[in-house]
């Protein structure tokens, strides 16, 4: 399964869960935040440069060095490697704290 393949499927599940929302609590306010909070959450995993992120924390704030494959060869790579996400203590906090924050938020707002 590729990117292609996980980015549908997630966003079926989202179009799900928006329906459920909306018909759960009868607004479309709280369905459409359940949808953009949905997007963000889903482009927070699926479209970050992950190659550029892989290195380690102190070299993020610097340019990626001109060895760097060319485009084409990396997406070819990534096509059949989905899960090149590797899980490293800072990225994972910082993932959890502000993906934490936003499903706090979003449900307060639909719960409320």
């Amino acid at each position: 399964m590729g990117r292609d393949e996980l980015l549908r499927r997630s966003l079926v599940a989202l179009a799900a869960a928006v329906v459920v929302t909306g018909l759960a609590t009868a607004s479309l306010r709280k369905a459409a935040a359940t949808y953009g909070f949905g997007i963000l959450a889903i482009a927070g995993v699926l479209l970050p440069d992950w190659e550029f992120f892989d290195r380690d924390f102190s070299q993020w704030l610097t340019p990626m060095p001109a060895s760097r494959r060319t485009a084409a060869a990396a997406a070819a790579e990534r096509e059949h490697d989905v899960w090149k996400f590797k899980p490293y203590p800072l990225r994972m906090a910082m993932l959890t704290t502000i993906y934490g924050f936003g499903f706090y938020k979003w449900w307060m707002y639909v719960s409320s």
